[in-house]
C-alpha cells in the first residue's frame, strides 16, 4: 500500500481543495480519518447506479472495515468493491484487493479487511431502487481500525428523479413501428391493435424525391400527407404533440465521452412547452431528438435517436409522468 503520510495528506489536500488562501497543510493526525466523493454526475434515476469512492486512513494501527449504511435499501446490485484504488503515473486506476467481498443487509454493505493496511480507497456502487423514485437517498460511510475507533462521513441527500427511462428500443419500418410512450414499448402492427388506446407515435422511412422526409416520428391522427402508404391498425387514432430538437445529446441516452455534459432533468420534461407543437416530425437523422406530449397530457417525453440505418432506427427515451 502507499504510504499512510500520502494518504492523509491526501484526504488534507482534499478537503482544502475548496479554498483560495490563506491555508497550510496540516500536521497528520494519528486518529482515523475519512473522506468520500461521488463520482457520477447528472439526475439520479431509478435502475441507474450512483458511484462514491470512500477513502479513510490511520497513521498507527490498521482498518479493520468500511461500511455504507442507505436511508434507503439498495436495489440487487448495490455493493462495495474489496479493492482499494490508487492512480498511476500513467493516470490510470489500479485496485489493490484489500478485503472479502462485500455483504449486504437491507440497507447496510460492509467490506471486512483481510490484510494489514492503514489506508485504503473503496468504491461504492448504490442501485436506485423504486422505492427511492421521488425521493432523498443519504449515505453514511463509516471506516473503522483494530483500537475500536470509528469515524463517519454523511453523503447527500441526493434528489431521485421520477423520469423513468427506456434505452436501445428498436424501430423497423412496416414491422416494429408503433411506439407507446405511457407503455415504453414498441409494437408490431398485430400488438398495435391490441393497444390501439396507447400508441403514440408511428415511426417509418420514406427515400422520396419531392422532399426531405427520411426518418420519421408522425402521430396516428396527423394529416395522411405524412404517413404515406402506412394502413393503421383499427383504433389507433391518437395526436401527440412533437418538438424537434438538434444538438441536444443526452449523456444517459448517448452515454459517450463526446457527449459528456448533457443531462436531462425532471424539471427540463415538466416544463417543456409543446401547446403549440404540430403532430409530426420529419427528416430525422442520427442524433436528433424528439420532445413529445402525449394526447391526454399524462407524460411528457424525450426520444433520442442512437443511430439509424435503411427504414431502421434504434432510439432511447426518458419520459415524465404529468399526471
Amino acid at each position: 500500500m502507499r504510504n499512510i503520510f500520502l494518504a492523509i495528506a491526501g484526504l488534507a489536500l482534499f478537503a482544502a481543495s475548496c479554498k483560495k488562501s490563506d491555508y497550510a497543510l496540516p500536521t497528520p493526525s494519528t486518529k482515523l480519518q475519512n473522506q468520500a466523493i461521488k463520482r457520477t454526475l447528472g439526475p439520479n434515476i431509478v435502475g441507474q447506479v450512483i458511484e462514491f469512492a470512500y477513502a479513510g486512513a490511520i497513521l498507527k494501527g490498521k482498518l479493520t472495515s468500511f461500511q455504507a449504511d442507505a436511508n434507503i435499501a439498495g436495489a440487487a446490485g448495490t455493493y462495495m468493491e474489496n479493492q482499494s484504488y490508487y492512480t498511476a503515473q500513467t493516470g490510470a486506476d489500479v485496485g489493490v484487493p484489500v478485503g472479502d467481498l462485500s455483504v449486504t443487509k437491507a440497507t447496510n454493505t460492509m467490506v471486512t479487511f483481510n490484510v494489514d493496511t492503514n489506508a485504503a480507497t473503496l468504491r461504492y456502487y448504490y442501485v436506485i431502487p423504486e422505492e427511492a423514485r421521488g425521493k432523498t437517498v443519504t449515505i453514511t460511510f463509516t471506516a473503522k481500525s483494530a483500537d475500536g475507533e470509528s469515524v463517519s462521513t454523511v453523503m447527500g441527500p441526493y434528489t431521485v428523479a421520477k423520469m423513468d427511462m427506456k434505452l436501445n428500443m428498436k424501430l423497423t419500418d412496416n414491422n416494429a413501428m408503433y411506439i407507446s410512450i405511457g407503455d415504453s414499448t414498441v409494437y408490431n402492427a398485430t400488438d398495435a391493435a391490441a393497444h390501439a388506446g396507447s400508441i403514440d407515435l408511428v415511426y417509418l422511412y420514406r427515400n422520396l424525391t419531392t422532399s426531405a422526409f427520411g426518418h420519421a416520428l408522425v402521430s396516428p391522427a396527423a394529416d395522411p400527407m405524412y404517413l404515406p402508404g402506412v394502413t393503421l391498425p383499427t383504433g389507433v387514432n391518437r395526436s401527440t404533440k412533437e418538438l424537434k430538437a438538434f444538438n441536444l445529446q443526452d449523456h444517459n441516452l448517448a452515454p459517450t465521452e463526446q457527449y459528456g455534459g448533457i443531462f436531462i432533468d425532471d424539471i427540463d420534461l415538466q416544463t417543456i412547452d409543446l401547446s403549440k407543437s404540430p403532430n409530426y416530425a420529419i427528416n430525422l437523422k442520427a442524433d436528433a431528438g424528439v420532445w413529445c406530449q402525449t394526447a391526454d397530457g399524462k407524460y411528457n417525453a424525450y426520444i433520442f435517436f442512437n443511430s439509424v440505418g435503411t427504414g431502421t432506427a434504434t432510439v432511447s427515451m426518458k419520459r415524465y409522468k404529468l399526471k
